[in-house]
């Protein structure tokens, strides 16, 4: 279940991006972003609305512990009430936190998944050991700031979210985006809601994170050939799962990550700014989305602000 299948690889040789940016890229489509992604993502700021994209980072986060060390945050106070000059003088409080990297809203690094040797741009699997990725790490990602464009993909089936596991098609993604009424242009990032937080919303992490609807392989070329500079979704998984084909682990993930260098983001709160968008017709929006860099990490904690 870890190989591609050979049309896949096909696939994958078609939308690769090995070189594109040169031998010493180390950011993949996030490149897309320049001066006009940037400023294009200014020009949607019309309404002076600002929305989190980031679930509470907190105990009762996602995870069910399926993934060993893929912890939910975990707060611990180191300094409680301290005064250092007298009960009437500077008084201070002081915490610290750990959790898995990608436990609640992240962005995959590009170190996170390869196959057959090799992570993006030919860079070897060798260079992440236990003491985490000596190349390709999320500090790689650098500054996120371009147009969002939201893809309501419930909507256009006209459901609040699904109850099963459909995949995602690329005719999905072609009509939620002529719903928009907005063009893409190199460099967006498309952000594509399920509803699948509903599931969170009602308690029910484990159908959270064992059956998620998701992107197909079928829309590997649409997110290719539109040149997005990344894709998120709010599920945890980001394609369907389980898979389309049981043959294959994680297609997605491996072409994604490994041949186009996409950045891909995952358990993004999308709901609030989706009911938003509906109301007022705008899909498109100045997206701030840029990870802590946190040096070797394979994925990137991030609170996604989305500005109308």
């Amino acid at each position: 279940m870890s190989k591609l299948p050979e049309p896949l690889l096909d696939l994958a040789a078609r939308v690769s991006n090995k070189g594109r940016w040169g031998a010493d890229d180390r950011r993949g489509t996030l490149n897309l972003i320049d001066a006009a992604a940037v400023k294009r993502g200014a020009a949607a700021v019309r309404q002076g609305r600002s929305f989190s994209l980031a679930i509470p980072f907190d105990a009762d986060g996602p995870q069910t512990g399926g993934i060993p060390g893929r912890d939910n945050p975990s707060l611990e106070m180191i300094a409680v009430n301290v005064a250092f000059v007298g009960p009437d003088g500077f008084t201070t409080n002081d915490d610290r936190f750990s959790m898995g990297t990608q436990a609640a809203t992240h962005w995959d690094a590009l170190s996170h998944v390869g196959y057959s040797g090799e992570l993006y741009n030919g860079v070897p699997l060798s260079v992440v050991t236990d003491a985490g990725a000596a190349d390709l790490g999320i500090e790689h990602f650098g500054p996120v700031a371009t147009r969002g464009v939201l893809l309501d993909v419930a909507r256009l089936h006209g459901v609040h979210h699904f109850d099963d596991n459909p995949p995602i098609t690329a005719d999905d993604l072609d009509g939620a985006l002529a719903a928009t009424g907005v063009e893409l242009a190199p460099g967006d990032i498309v952000m594509v809601r399920t509803g699948h937080l509903h599931f969170l919303d009602i308690g029910e992490k484990d159908r959270y994170r064992m059956t998620c609807p998701g992107l197909s392989v079928g829309t590997i070329e649409w997110l290719h050939d539109h040149q997005v500079a990344g894709v998120a979704t709010d599920t945890l998984v980001l394609e369907c799962f389980p898979g389309e084909d049981p043959a294959a682990l994680l297609p997605v993930h491996m072409i994604h990550l490994r041949d186009m260098g996409l950045a891909q983001g995952q358990i993004w709160a999308l709901d609030e700014l989706a009911a938003d968008c509906a109301a007022d017709g705008q899909w498109d929006m100045q997206l701030v989305a840029t990870p802590i860099p946190l040096t070797g990490a394979s994925g990137g904690l991030v609170a996604p602000t989305a500005i109308k």
